[in-house]
């Protein structure tokens, strides 16, 4: 059974809701302010990159928002762009040493 998101055209709110079928109920009414006038969006989506997709994204020079450090798998991905680009296999010695910093950032520090 699907949900979609409405979004009511007199107030703004949007609401989820559980259809058992893939047409509009005929009483749909928004939860907010009681009005019909409703249209069915677009919900927002999220999707997982793979690592291999990272890495053949990502661009050295580019301007990076705080997001992009907050998250762990970017680490080593300029490291591992270089080696790619140059045509280095990367042992296996540095693929441990690159997946724990990913794993516990902090541990460079302890070592």
């Amino acid at each position: 059974m699907p949900i979609y998101e409405y979004k009511c055209n007199n107030c703004g709110n949007i609401q989820g809701i559980l259809l058992r079928g893939y047409n509009d109920p005929d009483d749909l009414a928004c939860d907010s302010c009681g009005s019909v006038d409703i249209k069915r969006i677009i919900s927002r989506v999220n999707y997982h990159s793979s690592s291999s997709d990272r890495l053949n994204s990502y661009d050295s020079r580019a301007r990076h928002t705080d997001s992009f450090y907050q998250d762990t798998r970017n680490i080593g991905l300029h490291a591992e762009q270089m080696l790619k680009k140059s045509g280095v296999e990367p042992t296996e010695d540095f693929k441990a040493k690159l997946e724990k910093v990913r794993t516990d950032p902090s541990s460079i520090l302890k070592d």
